[in-house]
């Protein structure tokens, strides 16, 4: 039951024209900075979708600025072609899908060891998978490229093959075996998301679960995995749009194996256009045509997303 002057302030509160312009005034300045956000971050995608449908004649006229006077689907024939999409859209589906499950795994195994499992020098340890997200991948280009360009697996191969070492460039080996090491593309970042949801899990569920028999795996797999949701939907969306987006490591690794990264750069070098407008309207196609299956994955998983993230603390 609320008291007299209770009441008072909650009608002072309610009616109060001061009060009221406060709460319109800052309804008006969120709402702005909303519809500017979203207008930044939607702008490029609309413009290339309009771009995209465009013909050679609407370059040049000044009248069209988003919708174009004379449709057409050539823009998006020419890219499809050009970048023989189809096969570079199945290629970066098996690598992204591959590694994102691989680095699930190795990443979530890494952390779980980190937070529940003290053992000497963690600390460092730690530390030093930390100073692997600051680390340019400039800086191990060249020794990682001839560690798969020369991959003998600690001397192992020659025993087994009779060769002195594999050649793994040109195929899917070295994104595997990056991502099963924990040492693939924004693998620290995904270590420290896992380590930190692990951490808030209460330690008490895994001393029950040891008490009734459970060793450390089971309870990995069994008890810690399944209170983890929103920090493997978190890592497993991060890995797979990182990948998918990656042209650095797929660069390096496949020079035959086409992917949509590497397909895109090279169409720029594949256009025998004279116009360089048109040659920029073209690689404006291409580029929707990379990013148009993230967009159709993300309006189905957006929801999913904005919880895990809320839920695992991710910010920035």
């Amino acid at each position: 039951m609320r008291s007299p002057t209770e009441y008072t302030n909650l009608f002072v509160r309610r009616y109060n024209p001061l009060e009221k312009g406060k709460q319109l005034s800052w309804m008006i300045i969120r709402t702005v900075m909303i519809i500017g956000f979203c207008f930044i971050i939607l702008f490029p995608l609309f413009l290339r979708v309009s771009v995209a449908v465009r013909s050679r004649a609407d370059i040049y006229d000044p009248t069209v600025l988003w919708i174009p006077r004379n449709f057409t689907l050539e823009n998006l024939r020419i890219a499809i072609e050009t970048t023989n999409y189809v096969e570079s859209l199945l290629n970066t589906i098996l690598i992204s899908s591959s590694t994102t499950i691989i680095q699930l795994v190795s990443c979530a195994l890494a952390a779980y060891a980190f937070a529940r499992l003290p053992f000497k020098c963690s600390g460092l340890l730690f530390g030093l998978v930390i100073f692997t997200i600051v680390v340019p991948p400039q800086t191990i280009m060249i020794p990682l490229y001839l560690t798969y360009r020369n991959f003998d697996l600690f001397g192992l191969i020659p025993l087994f093959t009779g060769k002195s070492s594999l050649n793994l460039i040109d195929t899917f080996w070295p994104f595997l075996i990056s991502s099963g090491t924990a040492m693939g593309l924004k693998n620290g970042l995904y270590i420290y998301i896992f380590r930190q949801f692990f951490r808030g899990i209460p330690i008490e569920i895994g001393e029950a679960a040891l008490v009734d028999g459970a060793g450390v795996f089971r309870t990995f797999f069994k008890i810690v995995i399944p209170n983890a949701v929103p920090a493997i939907i978190t890592v497993l969306l991060f890995s797979f749009v990182w990948q998918w987006n990656d042209s650095y490591y797929v660069s390096l690794f496949l020079k035959q194996v086409k992917v949509l990264s590497t397909s895109l750069m090279d169409m720029g070098m594949g256009l025998k256009e004279p116009d360089p407008v048109y040659t920029s309207m073209l690689l404006n196609t291409g580029v929707l045509l990379m990013i148009a299956p993230l967009i159709l994955m993300y309006l189905f998983v957006q929801r999913y997303f904005v919880e895990s993230v809320e839920r695992t603390g991710v910010v920035g």
